[in-house]
């Protein structure tokens, strides 16, 4: 090995050890932020708790008031926000990674939609509730997944031709949404509507364990891949130069984003745009070049528990928590596309 070669190799792994204590520093300042999100919502609510209660009841001791307040309502509620905030990030950066582009997010290419569909369909014609409709939509949007697929397969995948079958299957279900709703009767027209805004409400421990497992599971592969993701940054042909084999690492990538995206859906219903934003803004804390699965975790747990603080105590009446992610997520997705429209359509 020439000392040029030397040289270069010394200078690689030195940018590359800074990348990684940078991505530590920014992922301990998010998650210390997360935290005190966390203690914001179990301490203050329509009743301020002291901080003194709040921890007592973690320690799980019988409190009179806040043993109710915080154990049973507000501890559930935020637990489940995190949980399933992190699963819907971390699902859409990888997808946004692995295809290049940032309308590359699940809930804009139409797994959210399959999934929404079929809870739908069973709520309001099948007359099912609870885990029989959490089943059917991890059913369907897996199945959904798989038919997206397949219909953009054409010697591989090509990132915008999944994303234009994506948005074009998300449409028709859409309409199969619409067509089913118009059908219901009033007594389950309301449960539907709750379940396709997204929420947390009414949120119980026992909601969290699906979402625990679907982290320790898809989150686990996706980070076992986290070398293959950051080299699809770089394009197909600078991933296989590297050693990747692309088919198994994207068929791999999309199981493990598809089962995070389709497990919280099943769980909280379709949260509006946190996948779509969560891996962009994390890009922006972390800077260029980067693959912020962490960050991207942290920072979609971080907006599905302010989305449900601020939908729940900031604003007039109270929102679900998809109406807020859903107002912050709309005018990003015009800027993109009115980007496209002025860059010759490179967003």
């Amino acid at each position: 090995m020439s000392a040029a070669t030397e040289a270069l190799a010394r200078r690689v792994g030195t940018l590359r050890r800074a990348r990684a204590r940078q991505g530590r520093r920014v992922a301990l300042v998010l998650a210390a932020l997360l935290a005190a999100g966390v203690a914001l919502t179990l301490s203050l609510g329509q009743t301020l708790t002291p901080p003194g209660e709040v921890l007592r009841v973690l320690m799980g001791q019988n409190v009179p008031g806040a043993g109710f307040t915080v154990g049973e309502l507000r501890l559930p509620r935020a637990v489940l926000s995190v949980l399933a905030g992190a699963s819907f990030g971390l699902a859409g950066v990888v997808m946004q990674t692995m295809l290049r582009n940032p309308l590359a997010s699940p809930d804009i290419i139409g797994i959210s939609a399959g999934a929404s569909a079929a809870a739908v369909f069973a709520i309001v014609l099948l007359g099912w509730s609870g885990a029989a409709v959490s089943l059917i939509a991890v059913t369907a949007g897996l199945a959904v997944a798989l038919a997206i697929y397949l219909l953009a397969w054409r010697n591989g995948v090509a990132g915008a031709r999944l994303i234009l079958v994506g948005i074009g299957i998300s449409a028709m279900l859409d309409s199969v949404i619409a067509y089913v709703l118009s059908r219901a009767p009033s007594w389950t027209l309301q449960e539907a509507m709750r379940w396709l805004t997204g929420s947390v409400n009414g949120a119980t421990p026992e909601q969290a364990l699906p979402l625990v497992i679907s982290l320790a599971v898809f989150g686990g592969m996706l980070a076992a891949l986290r070398r293959e993701v950051e080299a699809m940054r770089l394009g197909d042909d600078a991933a296989a130069a590297l050693g990747v084999g692309l088919a198994r690492a994207r068929a791999l990538v999309v199981v493990a984003a598809v089962g995070l995206i389709a497990v919280a859906t099943a769980v909280t219903g379709p949260i509006a745009f946190v996948a779509f934003l969560s891996g962009p803004i994390a890009a922006r804390i972390c800077g260029p070049g980067r693959a912020p699965m962490a960050a991207a975790a942290l920072t979609g747990a971080a907006l599905v528990l302010f989305g449900d603080y601020a939908g729940q105590h900031l604003l007039p009446g109270r929102c679900p928590v998809g109406v807020v992610t859903g107002a912050l997520g709309a005018p990003y997705l015009i800027y993109l596309i009115v980007r496209a429209n002025r860059t010759g359509g490179q967003i």
